[in-house]
């Protein structure tokens, strides 16, 4: 077993993660198919306060601020709450594997993205409401996990999770059947919604989704000394005073509203939800006082540049976000795998 790191240790991770969110934001700024220096791209929102004058073109500054600058910061609040929740669903399962959609998040999403996309048959865009539809099946997922593995005083974490693969299960199946009557075209955008992108990032988006995303993230932090307790086992947490169901509950309808509320207008997105807080664990210890809150920040500026390489590797074609993840992200769970085999060895 490893030691636990010192006060110092988390304080050089802290920083050096807060550097790397800085980093991402500036080069999700920068970046693009038109290259703008991020000394004109600060000129120029200090102009906006009336300090000094802008030496962007009209074109540029809105490139900026109504493209890239949308787009960074719904891919900042995307990879804050994946994170955080992944981390949640793994202190309160007591489960490694354990991710944002592990309740079934991901197939009422799907489940609603396809309703909407199949509505409106061969439309070579999806249709504006899909996010809608989107949100209030990963909500109505969730709610019937809850209402068959959770609402027993004796409930237990494992019927909990059984509940949201046999809910999971009954979803996908759904969205398949709705795929098979549909056509190509549907198909088609169905898919590269499930894919996950930030393409059709606007401000509007990120209004709808910031009120959510922010007060679950805080929900999600506050809770990790609760989630340090419960990491001991229900029985001996609540003879140390705590409402283990109680717990659950907040933490479980926090971390799924965030991701659902993400999930609506990004798409599905895997593994950050996975390897951040894994990362994180490895770097700081055990106690998710400290995984939650650097979990936010490194799940943020992990995202926005896997963002800017989805967007720029294959410009003027882009990839789906969920791609760029995935291809990151499988080695670098092996990688975190075989590191805490040899450190429990």
């Amino acid at each position: 077993m490893t030691s636990p790191p010192n006060a110092r240790r988390v304080v050089i991770v802290a920083v050096a993660t807060v550097a790397t969110l800085v980093v991402a934001v500036i080069l999700g700024l920068v970046i693009g198919p038109t290259s703008i220096s991020a000394q004109r791209i600060l000129g120029d929102a200090l102009s906006h306060l009336g300090l000094g004058h802008s030496t962007l073109a009209s074109t540029q500054s809105s490139v900026v601020w109504q493209l890239r600058a949308p787009r960074m910061v719904l891919g900042l609040l995307a990879g804050a709450m994946l994170a955080v929740a992944g981390g949640t669903y793994q202190g309160v399962f007591r489960n490694p594997l354990a991710d944002p959609y592990l309740l079934g998040v991901a197939a009422g999403a799907g489940l609603g993205a396809t309703l909407a996309i199949v509505d409106v048959a061969n439309a070579a865009t999806v249709p504006t409401w899909t996010p809608l539809l989107a949100f209030a099946g990963a909500m109505v997922a969730v709610t019937l996990t809850w209402a068959i593995g959770g609402r027993s005083m004796r409930s237990t974490t494992a019927t909990l999770v059984l509940a949201g693969v046999a809910v999971s299960a009954l979803f996908t199946s759904a969205q398949t059947f709705l795929q098979q009557q549909s056509s190509a075209q549907s198909i088609a955008n169905v898919y590269i919604w499930l894919l996950g992108s930030l393409a059709n990032a606007s401000w509007h988006s990120v209004l709808v989704v910031m009120p959510y995303v922010v007060v679950c993230i805080i929900v999600c932090v506050l809770a990790g000394r609760a989630l340090d307790v419960m990491s001991v086992g229900d029985d001996e947490a609540r003879s140390l005073g705590l409402s283990v169901r109680s717990v659950r509950l907040l933490v479980v309808a926090a971390s799924s509203l965030g991701t659902a509320a993400i999930v609506s207008v990004v798409g599905l997105i895997g593994f950050v939800g996975i390897i951040v807080p894994h990362i994180v664990r490895l770097l700081v210890g055990t106690s998710y006082r400290r995984i939650l809150p650097l979990s936010v920040l490194f799940g943020a500026g992990f995202l926005v540049l896997c963002d800017t390489v989805a967007r720029t590797v294959m410009a003027p074609s882009e990839l789906p976000l969920g791609v760029v993840t995935a291809i990151i992200g499988a080695p670098v769970f092996v990688l975190i795998l075989s590191v805490r085999r040899m450190s429990n060895s």
